[in-house]
């Protein structure tokens, strides 16, 4: 049996949508874009969504609205240590400091407690990270920002269908990150979205994704129809509001193409959703068997996980490496990704700002001891079963004392596992 971690659902609604625009030859960002905007605006429950290129530009450009709002190229940005590196590279990118607060190691995400002592006079915002769908403390984050006069930025890139005591991420703070990469719930093969409420915000990010224009409006006739825009000409004779440029700004558009497969996911929505919880929840619930040897997080009462992905943590008493654990799972042909590192301490690329290992020692510990593996649509119980007995069959081999099979309904030996490959 093959477990890939990811897949992609491409609808025939898409389908039917892409030979629409091929046949119009408009493939450059236009109306389906907008329809794709307003529906996943819907999804999430705001009033503004706008596309960009990727979930690390939607982070970068959230963060560099705030310079239209007081912050000035250098002031410092709160985030967890422990995420995908984009996460810290949109920080950079945007202009911005990084600046870390380790994690809890039960939830793999931001430990508030840590966050007020690195507060400063020059800190903008705060960007909780829903790792792997995990819903943030979001009261006590949205607390201490109030108090501090503080922007919350939440990147939701895995965090599709996510709720937190009965609201959905990406309603939570002033602005959401999306990832719609291939590996995600609704997906446009490459790119995201930032969600706001704030309609001065969302002209600003329409503004940023190209290159910081004067036009900003939330349907552009001079992209989706050629027609005539009576705005063009408003700041005089020969300005041309499209070479007026108002901010520092990037190229970050999303094209039509890739908006047509992102309206097909948002038709299925829901039945992805389903499909993914199912299997990241039934695992979930017979994970608790592995203990003490390896972990994974729990559902709250008042949340709801977004069904990303089933992260792993190999725990102190185990006997074996992570190394080891991934290798048995790749032969047995599940495929697996490492649970992300400590920006600051396990990525070089950050080693200029000064910090040292240890200073972050849940986040260096789940870089060192972390992994993930696919929950997607196209898996179901029979592939969940088979990831579990995998799971115990390698426990029975690489623990001391031999454990309790689990109640699957199946057992994979070692004979059937290379008989499937």
């Amino acid at each position: 049996m093959r477990i890939p971690f990811g897949t992609i659902s491409v609808t025939k609604e898409s389908k039917k949508l892409i030979a629409e625009i091929l046949a119009s030859n408009r493939l450059s960002s236009g109306k389906y874009v907008r329809e794709f905007e307003k529906k996943f605006a819907e999804v999430v429950g705001v009033t503004e969504a706008v596309a960009v290129s990727s979930g690390t530009d939607a982070i970068a450009l959230a963060l560099a609205v705030l310079y239209d709002f007081g912050a000035e190229r250098g002031d410092e940005i709160i985030l967890p240590a422990l995420s995908f590196v984009a996460t810290g590279n949109a920080v950079l990118q945007a202009g911005f400091t990084p600046v870390f607060v380790d994690v809890d190691r039960k939830s793999l995400n931001i430990d508030p407690s840590q966050i007020e002592k690195v507060i400063t006079e020059r800190t903008r915002a705060i960007i909780p990270v829903h790792l792997m769908g995990k819903p943030v403390e979001m009261d006590t984050i949205n607390e201490i920002a109030r108090r501090n006069n503080l922007y919350v930025i939440e990147d939701a890139a895995e965090a599709h269908g996510a709720v937190y005591k009965g609201r959905n991420v990406g309603t939570l703070g002033d602005m959401a990150a999306f990832s719609l990469y291939v590996a995600h719930i609704i997906t446009t093969v490459e790119g995201g979205i930032v969600t706001t409420s704030n309609s001065n915000f969302a002209e600003v990010l329409r503004s940023l994704r190209s290159h910081g224009r004067a036009c900003k409006c939330e349907s552009c006739v001079l992209n989706t129809a050629s027609a005539y825009c009576a705005k063009r000409f408003k700041h005089g004779n020969n300005a041309d509001i499209r070479f007026i440029f108002e901010r520092i700004g990037f190229s970050t558009k999303m094209n039509e193409m890739e908006a047509a497969i992102g309206i097909g996911n948002i038709y299925a929505y829901d039945d992805i959703l389903r499909k993914r919880r199912e299997n990241l929840y039934y695992l979930m619930e017979k994970f608790g068997e592995f203990e003490p040897y390896l972990a994974t997080i729990s559902k709250e009462p008042h949340e709801e996980i977004g069904p990303h992905a089933l992260p792993i943590v190999i725990q102190e008493n185990a006997a074996f490496t992570r190394d080891r654990f991934v290798e048995y799972l790749e032969k047995s042909g599940i495929e697996t990704r490492n649970l992300f590192s400590s920006m600051p301490t396990q990525c070089s690329g950050f080693r200029f700002l000064g910090y040292k290992t240890g200073d972050f020692p849940n986040s260096e510990y789940v870089g060192d001891h972390g992994i993930h593996i696919g929950v997607h649509q196209d898996l179901g119980k029979q592939e969940c079963d088979y990831f579990l007995g995998t799971v115990e069959e390698f426990l029975s081999e690489n623990t001391q004392k031999k454990r309790k099979t689990l109640s699957l309904g199946i057992h994979c030996s070692d004979q059937a596992c290379s008989q499937d490959q």
